[in-house]
């Protein structure tokens, strides 16, 4: 087409060429996806009251219920030689600090000294009957090696303590993370000023929020 002049009217020349608009749109809209789900694995960093586990009864829960109360994850035996103090003790625990900000979180396991021989009814009516247990109990497991249940790995990476025995104690604060661990030698009642404190935090921030 000419101009006024006689010379061909020159349309105005895209500066970016249209046919790459539609891509260029597409691999930002997926940059935009991956970045949020990145953002999202980020802030799901795996804690302890995020993995999901067989109550003793035979029903699965998820841990998250425990969220912002302090935890005493403890492996239980019924004919260990630990086991008439700590039962006592844990329950004495439990009845003094529990259930709103502290719970003992009970897992029986057989792998040492084959000493958590029976059912799991057999092992919930044991600690209820003998030692008036009210703490959760869970589902008999393994918590050492290869077939330890992951909410037992978690606890063994975040320490770098694996148990040996039975009876080992792990302290969970109330956001997941693993405060610290002991062996079967150390009492409840050593342990029992580490609860106590975290326990006296969570009612202070409670009370602040008031």
């Amino acid at each position: 087409m000419l101009d006024p002049e006689g010379s061909v009217e020159h349309q105005p020349a895209s500066s970016f060429p249209k046919v790459l608009l539609i891509p260029l749109a597409m691999l930002l809209a997926i940059a935009a996806l991956l970045l949020l789900a990145f953002s999202a694995t980020r802030q799901k960093e795996p804690d302890f009251y995020t993995f999901k586990v067989v109550n003793i009864r035979g029903k699965l829960v998820s841990l998250e219920k425990y969220r912002g109360s302090v935890s005493l994850v403890v492996n239980v035996a019924s004919e260990c030689g630990y086991t008439d103090s700590h039962y006592k003790a844990l329950q004495q625990l439990q009845r003094d600090l529990g259930p709103y900000h502290f719970n003992v979180l009970a897992f029986p396991c057989n792998q040492f000294g084959q000493q958590e021989p029976d059912t799991n009814k057999e092992i919930e009516s044991f600690a209820r009957k003998t030692y008036g247990a009210s703490f959760p109990m869970f589902s008999k497991i393994a918590v050492s090696g290869a077939g330890a249940i992951p909410a037992f790995k978690y606890l063994i990476d975040s320490t770098g303590e694996e148990p040996t025995w039975n009876f080992w104690k792990y302290l969970v604060d109330p956001n997941g993370k693993v405060v610290k661990a002991w062996d079967s030698t150390v009492s409840i009642e050593e342990i029992r000023p580490h609860v106590t404190e975290l326990v006296r935090k969570i009612i202070l921030k409670k009370k602040d929020e008031l």
